[in-house]
């Protein structure tokens, strides 16, 4: 399949490095597929619908990730990035083990197992995955890279959200989960044979904190504060909301989900060829932004199932256009930063969690006194400010 790929779509051959984790990624991506607009679902059931204790979950998720992820990157120098890929898959694996096992009676203390454990995944997981990805993607082609991870993530989605509902109606959510658990462990196949990555995070906690605040890297934080910002409505809201707007019925959630993202697969890919040429990665960025952000201000008026369908498929659409140059900016950036690619991924990671954690809190007050659709405004007003993502300013050294 990959030279087949090579001949078709890329310009020069994959690295070894990429096919393993591409390869680990997309079987982690079916688990999503399933699960992603499902779980917060399943926890706004777990806690007898109360909106608040769901976005409380998730918030304190992204907060202990980001008050810790700089240490992580000390704890890599010595665990090594290759050993804590495939660390992150037992992880992986142990978070659904924990839902597995949930129920109304042991809820308190698993889900506060399940926040531990989540928050090692991705201290094992992201900084090692970004910064590898950055290594071993070429800039040649990075946007085609990019697009062809985005598009076999849609191409599940195309089938799988459909499936799970089925699944969830006819057997309930154990079933999704012992699933999950079983392809976090095939996942972890692949990173049998990554190639090692020499890289040293450098800055103690202290420092990590001040280069974080500095002024110079104010306007590319700022981007990935919205980023983690948007994230959060996309994640823990929307899914939430067309639940509720469905009545509670897990396949029409399913099926939409697979109706709106079947129509986006060809448009991804034909968009990453687009975006290699560097000059347009910012240009396309700018209107992807302002269309996206419209998708949100529309959604705040849905209120039927035809309606999620053709509004979600819009988003869909515009969300390539912010999405391929967004990401593709950000691995070039990392790429650039050369030895202090990690440093830069830390920072990274750092600004998504702050952004989402200060979300967290916005879209708690909002919820106390208005219907949980009116966040969609700051879903929108944060994707304006994805533009300030700009290559030229990102330098660490």
């Amino acid at each position: 399949m990959f030279k087949s790929l090579e001949k078709k779509y890329f310009d020069r051959p994959l690295s070894q490095g990429f096919v393993c984790l591409y390869t680990g990624k997309t079987i982690v991506m079916i688990a999503s597929a399933m699960l992603g607009i499902f779980l917060p679902i399943f926890l706004y059931e777990l806690f007898k619908q109360n909106f608040q204790m769901v976005v409380i979950y998730y918030g304190l998720g992204y907060f202990f990730y980001g008050v810790f992820v700089s240490i992580g990157g000390k704890f890599l120098n010595k665990f090594g990035f290759r050993r804590s890929l495939r660390v992150s898959v037992l992880f992986g694996a142990l978070f659904y083990i924990t839902f597995y096992f949930i129920d109304q009676d042991n809820w308190k203390y698993l889900i506060i197992l399940s926040l531990f454990i989540i928050v090692l995944y991705r201290l094992f997981y992201w900084l090692p995955y970004h910064v590898d990805f950055a290594k071993f993607t070429s800039r040649k082609d990075r946007g085609r890279q990019v697009s062809m991870l985005n598009a076999t993530r849609l191409i599940f989605g195309i089938f799988i959200p459909l499936i799970a509902g089925f699944v969830i109606m006819r057997f309930g959510f154990d079933v999704l989960f012992v699933i999950a658990i079983i392809l976090y462990f095939v996942s972890g196949i692949p990173y049998l044979t990554i190639p090692h990555t020499r890289e040293r995070f450098s800055w103690t906690w202290k420092q990590t904190w001040q280069e974080f605040f500095s002024k110079k890297r104010r306007k590319i934080n700022l981007a990935y504060v919205a980023d983690g910002a948007e994230n959060v409505i996309g994640v823990v809201v929307w899914p939430i909301f067309i639940y509720q707007l469905l009545n509670g019925n897990y396949f029409q959630v399913g099926a939409i989900s697979t109706l709106i993202i079947g129509i986006t697969v060809i448009i991804q890919l034909i968009l990453g060829k687009y975006i290699d040429v560097e000059s347009s990665q910012e240009k396309v960025l700018k209107w992807g932004s302002f269309f996206y952000s419209i998708g949100w201000i529309i959604k705040i008026f849905i209120s039927t199932a035809f309606q999620i369908f053709v509004v979600g498929t819009y988003h869909g659409i515009a969300s390539i256009f912010l999405r391929t140059p967004f990401d593709a900016l950000t691995y070039e950036i990392a790429a650039d930063q050369e030895h202090y690619v990690d440093e830069f991924t830390v920072l990274h990671e750092m600004a998504l969690q702050l952004g989402r954690s200060l979300m967290i809190i916005l879209v708690i007050l909002i919820s106390l006194y208005f219907a949980i659709q009116w966040v969609f405004i700051l879903a929108a007003l944060a994707t304006i400010v994805f533009n300030l993502l700009q290559r030229k300013e990102a330098k660490l050294i």
